[in-house]
């Protein structure tokens, strides 16, 4: 005897959906929006899986700059440019509205921050389509792949602003593919390397004490449009003036100089000595194969705690974009979120960090 099976036929609705049917369905489809979201929220961090986790990504919000991207590098012993870097991002990002890429020198080996990890700073990829590098790097040697992402990107004829020791970003052996780019480099075509040849100067001499002596701003040419919003002592920061030869390569102008100052504090006298007398640039525009160039030997993380130095790389960053009307007295520049920069010194960096942890 066969024992029949009894089955149930499910209402179903116009569409031939039965109520189980849809509501399974309509889960499903708020779990995979809601998914969807996660991770782009995670992509657009930059702490998405892989190699991801070694970079920042800020997502621009809205400004005069929304649908610019910048890609910020971050990579030196001494200046706390890891520190920098990240506000830096935040404040184009959240009052500007540009996309930002910030790279750091990383251990391969462990994936942690190490400014005296000279060879490595993943991320360079994201130089491909950037509008904008700003680069604040040390003596870096960095492997030939992740050069040439450097090399394609400057050499393209893009913007570029060099913060404090880009003017001796590089450090490459010679015999090496890129050794030319080295700051002391004596190649008859590209002397000097990166620093002179790009951004207008290399590595000659702290101008004043290191440490002893900070740096008070001075505006040379009140009507260029970076100087817009700032007045003489706008620009202060601890970490003193470099030495530059006079005068500038043909093309360079001279926008802010800097004062040394007698001791550490902004209100601190000028030094009455013939330092000061030509004062050095501490900020000047160029341009390198047609685009625009603006380097400042200011760059100190401490340095960035001035509202004036902040207005000066923001304003120069508008300028190297081509975003010259868009630059008024009142741009936001105010800190995003905290900022309590280290000082400045060789093996001072906080230690065990890793890109999210300046987020």
């Amino acid at each position: 005897m066969t024992k029949q099976i009894q089955t149930r036929t499910l209402p179903t609705n116009a569409m031939g959906l039965s109520p189980v049917y849809r509501s399974k369905h309509r889960f499903f489809s708020r779990f995979s929006a809601v998914a969807a979201i996660a991770v782009s929220f995670l992509m657009l961090s930059g702490v998405a899986s892989g190699d991801e986790t070694q970079w920042l990504e800020f997502k621009g919000e809205s400004g005069p700059g929304k649908g610019k991207r910048v890609v910020l590098v971050a990579g030196d012993e001494e200046y706390r440019s890891e520190e920098l870097m990240p506000q830096l991002a935040k404040i184009l990002s959240q009052h500007h509205g540009m996309d930002c890429t910030v790279v750091f020198s990383i251990d391969p080996a462990t994936g942690k921050i190490n400014p005296n990890q000279s060879d490595n700073i993943p991320g360079l990829h994201r130089l491909k389509g950037a509008d904008l590098m700003i680069i604040a790097t040390r003596f870096r040697s960095l492997a030939d792949d992740q050069m040439q992402h450097i090399v394609d990107y400057v050499e393209s004829g893009k913007p570029v602003i060099g913060l404090r020791t880009a003017t001796h970003a590089f450090n490459i052996p010679a015999g090496r593919k890129f050794a030319k780019y080295s700051w002391n480099t004596k190649e008859p075509e590209f002397q000097q390397g990166f620093g002179r040849q790009v951004l207008g100067e290399t590595w000659i001499a702290h101008h004043g004490k290191h440490g002893s002596e900070s740096t008070r701003g001075i505006v040379a040419d009140a009507d260029h449009k970076i100087a817009t919003g700032i007045s003489d002592g706008d620009i202060w920061g601890p970490s003193d003036v470099y030495t530059v030869r006079l005068p500038l390569p043909e093309g360079s102008h001279t926008v802010f100089l800097g004062a040394i100052l007698t001791g550490m504090n902004p209100d601190d006298k000028v030094v009455d000595d013939k330092r000061n007398n030509p004062m050095m640039p501490i900020g000047w525009t160029g341009s390198y194969k047609g685009g625009r160039v603006f380097t400042s030997t200011m760059g100190a993380a401490t340095d960035f705690s001035s509202e004036g130095v902040r207005r000066m790389i923001v304003n120069a960053t508008y300028w190297c974009l081509g975003l010259d009307d868009k630059i008024t007295a009142d741009l936001d520049v105010s800190i995003v979120g905290d900022f309590n920069p280290t000082r400045f010194g060789f093996n001072a960096f906080v230690k065990d960090k890793v890109p999210a942890d300046y987020r």
